[in-house]
């Protein structure tokens, strides 16, 4: 007997929260400190401002994280709230909205209407199966905007610090600069590879797209600062 096997990926909230963090984190601080060693002789001045932008960039994005989960779970609650108040008030329209969500999926009327009814019996359930079928909502983890704040602000930070990371052993910025074009090209790579992978792209492509937008922003960053000094 085959037995057929399901490759569906369903990304959690802890990778989704990596993925956004990490991003900014590897290519915001490289980007930064690329058009530093541009336009300073010290490296302890681009470690410095380095480091503040880690700092402030962290809490920023962990902020935006925490205000996005709050966010998801207020909208879900004001959701629910309404769906078992509709429940109470118009029973016969949210049947009717029943009816419709299996006439779509091609289940016949009387068939419609005898799961509608039953349905009808437990109300919890009811509004449940109105929220993820009618609604599109899965109810969110009450904990999700203070673990996304964490996981965004902890990714950012140890992103950031890949590309500051050959500053803090060298006094020459243009070697520091080099040094760091060099591991942080790797970094993006492998986490560009593992950012396709895990979100079914072709991991070739998303790595060398991630490791081009990095490159870009730094090489954009020291083109500049070299200009203005």
């Amino acid at each position: 007997m085959h037995h057929h096997k399901e490759e569906h990926f369903r990304s959690s909230d802890l990778i989704t929260d990596i993925v956004i963090g990490m991003s900014d984190g590897l290519t915001v601080p490289f980007a930064l400190a690329a058009g530093l060693s541009g336009a300073v002789d010290s490296t302890s001045i681009i470690v410095t401002a380095g480091l503040a932008e880690v700092a402030a960039g962290s809490i920023a994005m962990g902020l935006g994280g925490y205000l996005a989960g709050k966010t998801e779970i207020d909208h879900y609650n004001s959701e629910l709230k309404r769906e078992h108040d509709e429940v109470e008030r118009v029973p016969e329209i949210e049947k009717q909205e029943v009816r419709e969500v299996f006439a779509e999926m091609g289940l016949s009327t009387e068939t419609q209407y005898a799961i509608a009814e039953e349905m009808a019996r437990d109300k919890e359930k009811w509004v449940a199966f109105m929220m993820k079928y009618e609604l599109g909502l899965d109810e969110p983890n009450p904990r999700r905007a203070r673990n996304s704040a964490f996981n965004i602000g902890i990714s950012y930070i140890l992103g950031g610090l890949v590309p500051l990371s050959p500053y803090f052993f060298s006094d020459d910025p243009a070697e520091g600069l080099r040094w760091s074009v060099v591991i942080t090209v790797v970094c993006l790579y492998i986490f560009g590879y593992f950012k396709a992978s895990v979100t079914g792209q072709n991991p070739w492509k998303g790595a060398l797209r991630v490791t081009l937008i990095g490159s870009a922003a730094a090489a954009v960053a020291y083109l500049i600062a070299g200009l203005f000094s």
